[in-house]
């Protein structure tokens, strides 16, 4: 395992992260997984075992199960040793039909979501209760909230930070606009920044390389790359001739959106590397990311112990430039404007440069 910088910061990472989002399954989480506590310590301890010293939830999993479960996982392990994120934004309590009257109430109440001073604060606490925890390493915004100013959130995070209850602060799934002015308010109030970007990046889905990516370089922002197996559906299990079929996630939970067709002739040139070195499909996709120079750390999650060493070996595959052509070939973005202007007159002035 391998460490490295959370971007500009001096705090390290292991270059692996544990996504706790299997662990609990309550509501509509029971899709991705319903981890009891027993099997989510074991799935813990082996992580930190092999050197997995960075573990991410939110309280919205499981509407703050996954938190606890998590909480009591790491109980036993060095504090000390441990990066732990969390997030805030979304409701707790997941909307039913048979809701009672208070349950309803409390979904629909405007307070009790967003990244407003009041939800914010709120969360904090409620968050360090349900890990066992008097401090969160990096807390994440989970999505841009358009109803509230970022002076407000940004405020709001920097005080965290001030009081010792949160270390760090990063995001989650903004367009690279909202970075932008995001870095903008935190320099002009001095606040707290925002270090990290947890977004949704895999070789089947490379939108991020647009706008984020060159961003996030020119910025030194860590990017975490969220279902970096494209929500299972490059886990080896699916092909043209084995798609997805009844019972399988991706019919019960088709998240996040994949170009199916494409991603099949990516699964094709990722099997056929793999075959050539005795390793799985998965562990291809994931070390492609983990060669990425701009990504700090591939969040994985896990319902069973094979499937997560697996995973973790993906740490000891090598790529050659050769694999990497062929895989960047066969997963590359199409041209888009003003990218491709921006390539077109401004390579010619950057070649003649040293």
């Amino acid at each position: 395992m391998r460490y490295r910088k959370l971007g500009r910061t001096g705090l390290a990472v292991s270059e692996i992260c544990l996504g706790t989002m299997t662990f609990g399954g309550d509501g509509i989480w029971k899709a991705i997984g319903a981890l009891e506590q027993e099997t989510a310590n074991k799935l813990v301890k082996g992580a930190f075992d092999k050197g997995v010293t960075f573990i991410d939830t939110a309280n919205v999993y499981s509407n703050g199960l996954s938190e606890q479960v998590t909480g009591q996982a790491i109980k036993d392990l060095p504090r000390d040793e441990l990066v732990i994120a969390t997030k805030v934004f979304g409701r707790m309590g997941a909307y039913s039909p048979k809701q009672t009257e208070e349950e309803q109430r409390r979904y629909n109440n405007t307070n009790l979501w967003g990244l407003s001073r009041k939800h914010i604060m709120d969360s904090i606490d409620a968050s360090l209760t349900r890990l066992q925890i008097d401090h969160i390493d990096l807390y994440q915004v989970h999505a841009f909230d358009s109803v509230t100013p970022l002076e407000e959130t940004l405020g709001a995070l920097d005080d965290l930070v001030k009081s010792g209850k949160v270390r760090y602060i990063g995001l989650c799934n903004f367009a690279a606009w909202q970075i932008a002015k995001s870095l903008g308010v935190s320099d002009k109030n001095a606040f707290a920044r925002f270090e990290s970007l947890q977004m949704y990046y895999t070789i089947a889905g490379r939108d991020l390389e647009r706008e984020v990516v060159p961003l996030a370089k020119d910025q030194n922002l860590a990017i975490l790359p969220w279902s970096p197996l494209a929500g299972g559906f490059l886990s080896g299990k699916y092909t043209r001739a084995t798609a997805p079929t009844d019972g399988s996630r991706r019919i019960a939970f088709d998240f996040p959106p994949v170009d199916k067709e494409k991603a099949y002739d990516i699964i094709d040139v990722m099997k056929e590397i793999g075959d050539a070195r005795g390793v799985s499909v998965a562990q291809i996709a994931l070390s492609w990311l983990l060669q990425q120079k701009h990504v700090t750390s591939v969040i994985i999650g896990a319902k069973t112990e094979a499937q997560l060493n697996d995973n973790l070996a993906a740490t000891r595959v090598e790529l050659s430039s050769d694999d990497l052509k062929k895989l960047d070939d066969v997963s590359k973005l199409k041209p888009e404007y003003p990218g491709w202007m921006l390539e077109r007159q401004g390579g010619e002035r950057s070649s003649n440069l040293s």
